[in-house]
């Protein structure tokens, strides 16, 4: 089996304990036999190495800091997303007392946000709060906590429950909640969201996709990432297919991730406009199935599935 890795942290790969080249984000490939039960063990620096055994057992239920995606055609690429700290010791990134709650922001292997009141409230907050700042704020007139790590908000309410958590490339506070959403896209787009708020959660009012960068060389990518995250994609339609918009979403089906094909995917298909779509099989386990498109014009006039032999 061709089995690609990624990592989010830079790491060095171990194969039955032999070094077996460095990750990052460009994926690197192995020809592992599933029946050979090999230990792999992914050594980043300053924290804790992650192991596991490439077995079927991984491509079935993968441990909880791995994404897995199922290539077909005998591939599967395995992501590296969450690494613990080697410190295990406890230490207090930032502490303050919120309408009658104490919110405390601590590390210990990992980063994590605490909120003790009249109930009490855990979470693993990210790596970004190792360094947090806060403020006080109001949505239609309710006090909430920001809390900023990096480009990572974090909000609790008066009554101390987490009522929103998310990268943001805006946030503005006010009768309602204005929040600019940084999509993973290859248009770096981003969700312009409005909220509004009853003092107990956050309702979704509106939603617009903008997009910052131009799509000239891979318009089929950005293409399927519109219609995931409710762009217009309409304008990269041709006038034939315009009238079929309206059931593309149910002919691709309930997709959460677009990837680009691995390399192996263009030893059989060369020529391929293709984007990989990830459906959801469980929390960190997806079958990814291709389709491809072709253009006239610049535009495209046709979508078609692709078969991983």
């Amino acid at each position: 089996m061709k089995i690609y890795f990624v990592s989010r942290t830079p790491a060095a790969l171990k194969l039955n304990g032999e070094f077996a080249g460095r990750l990052d984000g460009f994926e690197r490939c192995a020809d592992i036999n599933l029946k050979d039960n090999v230990f792999a063990e992914v050594c980043p620096a300053g924290k804790l190495p992650a192991s596991f055994f490439i077995d079927e057992k991984l491509f079935c239920d993968p441990p909880d800091f791995t994404d897995v995606y199922l290539l077909g055609g005998g591939e599967a690429l395995v992501s590296l997303r969450a690494f613990k700290s080697a410190d295990m010791q406890l230490k207090i990134i930032y502490q303050t007392r919120f309408c009658g709650n104490l919110v405390t922001v601590f590390s210990q292997g990992g980063v994590y946000l605490a909120v003790e009141g009249q109930k009490y409230f855990f979470c693993a907050a990210g790596e970004n709060f190792s360094a947090v700042t806060a403020e006080e704020k109001t949505i239609a007139g309710y006090p909430v906590l920001a809390l900023y790590g990096g480009d990572d908000l974090i909000i609790i309410s008066h009554t101390g429950a987490k009522i929103f958590a998310n990268r943001v490339a805006s946030a503005e506070f006010g009768e309602t909640l204005k929040a600019g959403l940084p999509l993973k896209t290859c248009t770096d787009s981003v969700a312009l969201c409005e909220y509004a708020y009853d003092g107990v959660e956050l309702r979704l009012l509106s939603s617009e996709i903008s997009d910052r960068a131009s799509t000239e060389n891979a318009i089929h990518i950005a293409f399927f990432e519109s219609v995931l995250y409710g762009g217009d994609f309409k304008k990269y339609l041709s006038e034939s297919l315009l009238p079929h918009a309206g059931s593309l979403r149910e002919y691709l089906g309930n997709f959460t991730e677009v990837i680009a094909p691995m390399a192996g995917f263009y030893e059989n298909s060369p020529a391929a406009l293709a984007a990989g779509l990830c459906y959801p099989i469980k929390n960190n386990l997806f079958n990814v199935k291709y389709f491809a498109v072709s253009l006239k014009d610049g535009k495209i006039d046709n979508i078609y599935p692709v078969e991983t032999l």
